[in-house]
């Protein structure tokens, strides 16, 4: 393989690392988002941006590295898109980098997934063809060639390989296949699979991914599907305007933990009645000139019981808790009429707070999750979370 300038850097770094960069590699790193470049003694400081993940661009490699760990970063988001996904649907090593990672977890499930042949089923199709079959399109015959017999607009149903499920599961083995310099064994198992799927179409670069439901004709592919989504989600891989070959997932990890915390406590809500609202839109003032959006807002009967929103505060391991953020709690418990919120962050060192708000009824509690924990130790840690908040005595 070709020699790689790998620039490894932790999520919370702040002095970062300096290295020579021509003006093709400056563009691409600052168009990913994932780093921070300043000018310094003719060489370029690379600190973290506030994302994490990888960029690959040509011989320069820069990776910003989730504290949890890539395993349970891939776990978050996957769980936050769909609370079906398991912590075993990413099956890399924990000490894997990114592009390992994701490599393998792909192939690993989507050798599973095709073991038992490619999955077929009825798609529709709407063409022009010199023989009728199925539907003729009367509308768009008259249209396009209204004194002209053939060809007939038609629309009809074919059994065949060319599926929502095949689609995804190729376009993600092509945009892996797409990275460079992925391990020899890796690319060669990922040509492999392509040569599976060969016959079913790639979805365009920047395309929707296609909307696709588990059932029992396609449960073989599940686990293969949500990860392919997770790479179509995040992951791009393409040549640059310049023709350098570049791959890129970068995420915002404040971003992961709020969508993950907010489909967790969704689901420990799940057989509680009433209802949960994301983003909950209500004012903090009665001329409704100042408008406030929590997180998440548990609402019974159509009134507001219980509040939560996630805070991702890793700046420092033995920083308390923001006051501002307490501060912000407390104008939605005033708004909403809610006697207690709750205020769940990325654990540092800093314990459980309870504080009673003077000359008020609200209490604002401080709950810091675990992320190094197991992915269900941290899911049973927020469903104890939901059971206080929901009891009767909470409200």
């Amino acid at each position: 393989m070709d020699s790689v300038d790998a620039v490894i850097l932790p999520e919370l770094d702040t002095s970062g690392v300096l290295r020579p960069l021509d003006d093709a590699q400056v563009r691409i790193l600052r168009a990913s988002g994932l780093v921070k470049l300043t000018p310094e003694r003719r060489s370029w400081r690379i600190r973290p941006g506030g994302k994490v993940g990888a960029v690959r661009a040509g011989d320069l490699d820069v990776q910003v590295q989730p504290k949890v760990g890539v395993v349970r970063l891939l776990f978050f988001l996957g769980y936050a898109k769909d609370p079906r996904f398991r912590p075993e649907d990413v099956t890399a090593a924990p000490a894997s980098g990114l592009w390992p990672a994701l490599a393998e977890s792909l192939i690993r499930q989507a050798e599973r997934a095709l073991a038992g042949g490619l999955l077929q089923g009825y798609t529709s199709f709407e063409e022009a063809l010199p023989l009728i079959r199925g539907r003729v399109r009367f509308a768009e015959q008259f249209a396009r060639r209204p004194a002209i017999p053939l060809p007939i607009e038609v629309q009809f149903d074919d059994w065949t390989v060319d599926i929502v499920e095949n689609r995804l599961l190729r376009t993600a083995v092509r945009r892996m296949l797409a990275v460079p310099r992925l391990l020899p064994s890796a690319r060669e198992r990922l040509e492999r699979l392509d040569a599976r799927l060969a016959g079913v179409p790639v979805l365009p670069p920047h395309a929707p991914v296609p909307l696709w439901s588990p059932s029992r004709i396609n449960m073989r592919y599940v686990p293969a599907l949500r990860l392919a989504e997770l790479i179509l989600d995040n992951q791009s891989a393409e040549p640059d305007a310049g023709g350098i070959a570049i791959a890129a997932f970068a995420v915002n990890m404040a971003t992961v933990f709020e969508n993950f915390v907010a489909a967790a406590i969704r689901e420990a809500l799940g057989s509680c009645p009433g209802v949960v609202e994301a983003q909950y839109r209500t004012y903090l003032d009665a001329e409704q000139s100042i408008p406030i959006r929590p997180d998440l807002v548990y609402l019974v009967d159509g009134r507001p019981v219980a509040v939560f929103d996630a805070k991702y505060k890793l700046e420092h391991p033995t920083s308390g808790f923001p006051n501002g953020d307490t501060y912000q709690m407390l104008a939605y418990c005033a708004a909403l009429d809610v006697r207690t919120g709750w205020l769940v962050y990325a654990k540092g060192t800093t314990p459980p707070e309870r504080k009673h708000i003077r000359n008020t009824t609200i209490e604002i509690i401080h709950h810091p999750l675990d992320l190094l924990r197991q992915p269900h130790e941290i899911l049973d840690d927020v469903a104890a979370l939901v059971r206080r908040a929901t009891a009767p005595s909470a409200y």
